[in-house]
C-alpha cells in the first residue's frame, strides 16, 4: 500500500511511540492543565508541526550529519537538555500566586510545544532507523510513501493529542476543587521536565 511494507504494522508501531512518555506528552498535559482546551490544542499543534519537521529532516539524510558530526550532534542534545532543564526548574520554583510557567495564550503554548519537540534530536534519529523498517523497496513510491507516512503520523498524532487533551480538561476540572493537587502534579512535571533532560544528554 502506497510503497508501504505492512500499513497496519506501521500504524500500531506509531500509536505504541505516541504511548511512551515523553516531553511532548507532558507537554500536552501541562498546556492543557493550564490553559484549557485551547491551551491543549495549541499544544497538540506545536507537536504535530515539531514532529513533521524533524521527520522530514531525517528523511532529507540530517541525521547521518549529526551522527558523522558527534560534536554537532552533542551540541544539540545539550541545548535541547538546557531548555527542558530550565521549564522544569521554572515550574519546580514556582510559588502559589505566580503568573504560570506556561502562557495562557494558545499560541504561545504552540511556540512552547514546538521548541520542546524540535529541542529533541534523537527523534530524527529514530526516524531515520523506522522508516526504512516499512518501506517496500520493490513498490517504493519515492516522496509519496514518505509523504503517506508523514500523513499518517500526523494523523494518529492528532487522534492521540485530542484524547489526552480531553481527559486531562476532564480531570483538571475536578482537581480545582483541591488548589494542593494542582500544585503537587506542577512540580511533579518540572521534576520529569528536568528528568527528560538529563536523560537526553547521558543515555546513549
Amino acid at each position: 500500500m502506497f510503497g508501504i511494507t505492512d500499513y497496519g504494522a506501521f500504524v500500531v508501531a506509531i500509536i505504541i511511540f505516541l504511548l511512551i512518555p515523553g516531553p511532548g506528552n507532558l507537554a500536552l498535559i501541562t498546556s492543557t492543565s493550564k490553559g484549557g482546551i485551547k491551551g491543549g490544542f495549541g499544544a497538540i499543534f506545536g507537536v504535530i508541526v515539531g514532529d513533521q519537521f524533524l521527520m522530514w529532516m531525517a528523511v532529507a539524510g540530517v541525521a547521518a550529519v549529526l551522527t558523522t558530526y558527534p560534536s554537532a550532534f552533542k551540541a544539540v542534545q545539550w541545548l535541547g537538555a538546557a531548555y527542558l532543564a530550565f521549564l522544569g526548574a521554572k515550574m519546580m520554583l514556582a510559588k502559589p500566586g505566580d503568573a504560570p510557567v506556561l502562557n495562557i495564550k494558545p499560541h504561545h503554548y504552540f511556540r512552547q510545544a514546538l521548541m520542546i519537540t524540535l529541542l529533541n534530536p534523537k527523534a530524527i534519529v529514530f526516524y531515520m532507523a523506522f522508516f526504512p523498517l516499512f518501506v517496500d523497496p520493490t513498490h517504493h513510491l519515492g516522496m509519496t510513501t514518505f509523504a503517506v507516512m508523514a500523513l499518517t503520523i500526523a494523523a494518529l498524532a492528532f487522534a492521540y493529542g485530542l484524547t489526552a487533551v480531553l481527559l486531562t480538561h476532564f480531570l483538571a476540572q475536578r482537581l480545582r476543587a483541591n488548589p494542593l493537587i494542582p500544585r503537587v502534579l506542577e512540580k511533579l512535571a518540572g521534576l520529569f521536565l528536568i528528568g527528560f533532560g538529563i536523560k537526553l544528554v547521558t543515555s546513549r
